[in-house]
């Protein structure tokens, strides 16, 4: 592994807070905590080169994604033509600029800042290597480095372009669709994207960059209930307890969160509780309104579900009932149970403790596909506008089911899953020696 060597680095799990020695990976191998199976860190072949490879491609695809015609729509001799940002453009004019902003911001300007910041860390990264010294500890670099942690969960360039396909199929049969030279370079941004963020791992890539920091005292199999350290998040640096009020990461400067179970739990339920109360109008108003030859008629979720399916659009009515009636339920009574679990979890042992954990990672992971109708409602908006003859516009649910994915999300985001994890079920502590057998996959 190039840059400075890892063996007696000490890093906390953040799914289960059991501090670890961090071993010497080769290529194509990673880490992972041997308590809960959370990866601590990989090490991909051509670790330099690569992320700066794609990262240059995905900003390529970018700009021609933006540059040209997206796609097209016509009817009678009539035609729409759009770009990429001709649906923000549309959905502003409706006046829903919440979800003109959101969409905006989650497939063309966080994209664009995480490759770009990705770019620049991989750089600072190799000139490290060449000059043979770590970067050093820039607060620019800190802030940039933190910026990166908190944009990735919020990428949905893929979540988009499902979307644009599922589009495409709803409209299809109604009059005939082009896909312009974007859709295709959207594409394969969507491709190098997904590939790029696969390709950046933090704790590696930190280690480039900034030294870890030693803390006395704290040695592998310690956790988060022997109260002599807290994780930072963000770099997976060890600091000490602070003594009162907000403390800071000291190789970071990020806000450090001590274990709560209380606090964090009761901020979770505020979340998801608001998600629950916008889910219901999201359901009982339309998501968007269809005019045809003068006639308006509004379309619920489930309407349009119901209508596709008597259409013979099966797959399609399947996908939209999964992403938006399925997932975010399910969801929702999933963060309900582990939630109501986590207040409880005294009489939790190792595998139920692994299984609650499965849980929250799915449903961590699943959570952000419920923005498809959202994204089909942006496209389908944007492109059928064809004067009295047939337009699309959106409805008030559009933006209550948006509170709903965004709420839901931020719930999973804000719950510490170290709660299934009493303090009888803490390893012993483990000396360093032995602990440099720890998981290699």
């Amino acid at each position: 592994m190039s840059g400075p060597p890892v063996s007696q680095i000490y890093i906390g799990c953040e799914e289960c807070g059991l501090v670890t020695e961090l071993p010497i990976l080769d290529d194509g191998q990673k880490a992972s905590c041997p308590r809960c199976g959370h990866t601590l860190a990989k090490h991909i072949s051509l670790p330099l080169q690569r992320p700066l490879s794609y990262g240059v491609a995905c900003l390529i695809m970018l700009v021609l994604s933006i540059s040209f015609p997206f796609m097209s729509f016509s009817v009678q001799g009539i035609k729409q033509e759009i770009s990429l940002l001709h649906a923000v453009e549309m959905l502003n004019n409706f006046e829903n600029s919440l979800l003109a902003v959101l969409l905006l911001l989650t497939v063309v300007l966080l994209p664009a800042v995480y490759i770009f910041i990705v770019l620049y860390l991989y750089w600072l990264a190799r000139k490290r290597q060449a000059e043979g010294k770590p970067a050093g500890e820039s607060l620019h670099n800190m802030r940039l480095f933190r910026s990166m942690c908190r944009i990735e969960p919020w990428l949905m360039v893929d979540v988009f372009l499902i979307g644009v396909l599922v589009s495409l199929i709803k409209i299809a049969s109604m009059a005939d669709v082009g896909l312009g030279m974007s859709f295709w370079a959207f594409c394969i941004y969507t491709m190098l994207v997904i590939k790029c963020v696969s390709m950046v791992d933090r704790t590696w890539l930190w280690l480039q960059i900034m030294p870890m920091h030693p803390l006395p005292g704290v040695i592998p199999g310690d956790s988060h209930h022997s109260v002599n350290h807290v994780s930072c998040h963000i770099c997976a640096q060890l600091n000490p307890l602070p003594d009162s009020g907000h403390a800071i990461c000291i190789r970071c400067g990020g806000l450090l969160h001590p274990y709560s179970p209380r606090h964090s739990l009761q901020r979770c339920w505020a979340l998801l509780v608001a998600a629950a109360i916008f889910f219901i109008p999201a359901n009982l108003y339309p998501m968007m309104y269809t005019v045809s030859l003068g006639k308006s008629e509004g379309s619920t979720i489930i309407g349009g579900i119901v209508l596709l399916w008597q259409l013979g659009s099966y797959p399609i009515a399947a996908v939209i009932f999964l992403a938006s009636v399925v997932i975010p339920l399910a969801k929702i009574f999933a963060l309900s149970w582990l939630y109501i679990n986590a207040q409880r979890v005294s009489d939790l042992d190792s595998r139920q403790a692994i299984q609650r954990l499965r849980m929250y990672r799915i449903t961590e992971l699943i959570g952000r596909w419920s923005m498809i109708d959202i994204f089909v409602v942006a496209i389908l908006v944007a492109l059928v506008q064809l004067q009295n003859l047939m337009a699309i516009y959106p409805g008030p649910a559009a933006l209550s089911f948006a509170c709903v994915v965004v709420l839901t999300m931020l719930s999973a985001m804000v719950f510490d899953p170290r709660v299934f994890w009493t303090e009888s079920e803490s390893p012993p502590r483990l000396e360093a020696t032995e602990q440099k057998k720890a998981d290699y996959e």
